[in-house]
């Protein structure tokens, strides 16, 4: 199965009660299927068809007129798409894990 490498940002309208409910929902759809970067960022490594679940997961919390929701495809992977300066609190789960 040929996994992409996808990231994600969002930025949830709070000023409202019903905003920052969908904040947790949309930051709990993108932990089950990646992790965290930073705040309102995450990176995926996922099938074509997780993707197209996790997006459409998405697109039914966000309220589009209030929110925004980026998800890019990282064409040739993370390794070819990433430049990264300072701390980085990425976990390669493909790699040996020593606990």
């Amino acid at each position: 199965m040929e996994r992409i490498d996808v990231l994600v940002t969002y930025d949830v309208d709070t000023t409202t009660k019903e905003g920052r409910a969908r904040l947790r929902k949309v930051a709990q759809v993108c932990k089950n299927y990646g992790q965290r970067v930073q705040f309102s960022v995450f990176e995926l490594s996922v099938s074509q068809a997780q993707l197209e679940s996790f997006e459409a997961k998405l697109l039914d919390i966000i309220n589009p007129n209030q929110d925004s929701l980026r998800i890019y495809v990282l064409y040739g992977g993370r390794d070819k798409s990433l430049r990264h300066h300072g701390i980085d609190r990425y976990t390669d789960f493909d790699d040996p894990l020593v606990v």
